[in-house]
């Protein structure tokens, strides 16, 4: 364990992506805050005292799902809630990397400061040692229908706490008793309800959608910084991006890549050049960037805000309020919010993609006095041709993979379960479209530094220059044919070396 890490008091503020990114990010040393202990403590001693009732507690002293009237024997609620965890543990596929894991096990503990899940101290303070001393849960990546929580996902989260199950250590995926053996740590066993606790909720799905959004917040800015290269290489007009032209929508989102687009491209020339359109007519996928961009930014925000929602509500069933002597059933276990905000993102980033695949096909297709596939010796040689290929088919795997997964439902649970959010299938394909986005960015961004060394007139505005000239040492002109492919890699790496960068440094909104 690294003693020198930051230590984080998990308390009842609203934790914003952002946070979350940086607890994991950080591997900051997570403690309970003094309140959460409490409120902990006194749910888990309401859940104690009602399990001795002859009162009908789903999930405490009855079975799971449609065997939920039956009832289970007081001698056996500790086995019923290991029995839980091995029999939901049906993921399968490869295991999701370890900061998607530590997500998961973050965002349950959120839920689990509430003091309205019945689980005790012992658990959640095992989930803590998990985390400070880097024996991370391995999660197989399929399995979850999103309803009646992530199931399958959350007892593999789980099983380690029973000494069961595989863990990241030391750079491996071994078995957890393995390390729980080298920390001298013994199984848990679980009390009435911490096993339904463990696996109800959406936290999986939850994590990968705040892991997608942190990344899709720097691609929309950007979005705006490579389509300024593209603009200038291009010789578009300025108008589009006026500010009184925008002052006549009501769109702010608009307003703001207008703004950037503004702020990006102060000091070029491109608008004068003799290859400018004399009409100001450019194509949409250059004229109606901030109605595009200004769009994806919309669905953004409300994803965003969605998932934040989630990620600090009480996702579990059922809950308990000790305070008003009262045990609520009902569906907080239902990931609807998610898949659908999901779905969403997924679409806005697929359409993120779609129009820089456009202005990339624009800068090799010949005009604005740009050579036919930016190269010279056009023939001999192919150029970035097939670049744009490549980018086409990512933008097709994109849209396939935008067909909402929320819209359909499969019955689980003998029909007790009969309508589920389907969001893990919104979860997987979004982070595959969002990892396509990035490599058509970086093709639209090795694009335009060529058309633009082709364009000899066009002087890059200052903000635009710098960007250029560290590109080139990294991805040198095409003076002739080479293997494309890895330049689109190299572009990619320093896509992604330098968009936080540009989102925090340019004065972006």
């Amino acid at each position: 364990m690294n003693t020198s890490r930051e230590t984080h008091y998990i308390s009842l503020k609203f934790y914003s992506v952002e946070d979350l990114h940086y607890l994991v990010e950080t591997r900051a040393y997570l403690k309970l805050d003094r309140e959460v202990e409490e409120r902990i403590q006194a749910c888990a001693q309401f859940v104690l005292d009602k399990a001795k009732s002859d009162t009908y507690i789903y999930g405490v002293n009855t079975g799971f799902g449609s065997l939920c009237e039956t009832r289970v024997a007081a001698e056996e609620m500790e086995q019923l809630q290991f029995n839980l965890l091995v029999s939901h543990a049906c993921g399968v596929g490869e295991i999701v990397p370890e900061e998607i894991s530590r997500l998961v096990m973050l965002i349950k503990l959120l839920t689990f400061r509430t003091g309205h899940t019945g689980i005790s101290l012992a658990p959640v303070n095992r989930l803590l040692d998990h985390w400070n001393n880097d024996i991370i849960p391995a999660i197989p990546k399929r399995g979850t229908v999103g309803a009646s929580g992530d199931l399958a996902p959350l007892a593999h989260m789980s099983l380690p706490l029973v000494g069961l199950g595989k863990v990241h250590f030391r750079g491996q995926v071994v078995e957890s008793a393995k390390a729980l053996q080298e920390m001298n740590w013994k199984p848990l066993t679980l009390q009435p309800k911490e096993g339904l606790a463990l696996t109800n909720g959406v936290q999986y799905i939850n994590a990968i959608g705040a892991n997608c959004v942190m990344k899709v917040g720097q691609l929309v800015k950007t979005a705006d910084v490579i389509a300024s290269l593209s603009i200038q290489a291009f010789s578009a007009s300025q108008t589009f991006y006026q500010a009184l032209y925008h002052e006549t929508s009501l769109h702010q989102d608009r307003r703001v890549v207008a703004a950037n687009l503004t702020k990006l491209l102060s000091g070029s020339n491109h608008y004068e050049l003799p290859t400018c359109n004399k009409s100001k007519q450019d194509p949409y996928s250059f004229r109606c960037i901030p109605q595009v961009h200004g769009a994806i930014r919309q669905a953004f925000n409300f994803v965003r805000t969605t998932i934040e929602q989630e990620c600090n509500g009480v996702s579990d069933n059922p809950l308990f309020f000790p305070a008003q002597d009262q045990i609520l059933f009902g569906g907080n276990l239902h990931g609807e919010s998610t898949a659908l905000a999901l779905d969403f993102l997924a679409i806005a980033t697929s359409e993120l993609s779609n129009i820089s695949e456009r202005r990339t096909y624009q800068l090799l297709s010949g005009q604005r006095g740009l050579p036919s596939f930016l190269v010279n010796l056009v023939g001999l040689n192919s150029g970035l041709m097939i670049a744009q290929y490549t980018s086409a088919s990512l933008v097709n795997e994109n849209k396939v993979f935008s067909t909402p997964a929320s819209v359909d439902t499969i019955p689980t649970c003998q029909l007790q379960e009969d309508h589920v959010s389907m969001g893990g299938t919104s979860a997987y394909k979004l982070c595959r479209i969002v990892e396509n986005c990035e490599y058509v960015q970086a093709i639209e961004l090795m694009t335009a530094a060529q058309a633009i060394d082709f364009n000899q007139n066009l002087r890059l505005s200052p903000t635009t220059r710098e960007i250029h000239s560290d590109f080139r040492r990294h991805v040198p002109f095409l003076e002739r044919d080479r293997v494309v492919g890895d330049d689109i890699e190299q572009s990619l790496i320093f896509f992604r070396n330098h968009e936080a960068e540009w989102t925090t440094n340019l004065g972006l909104e």
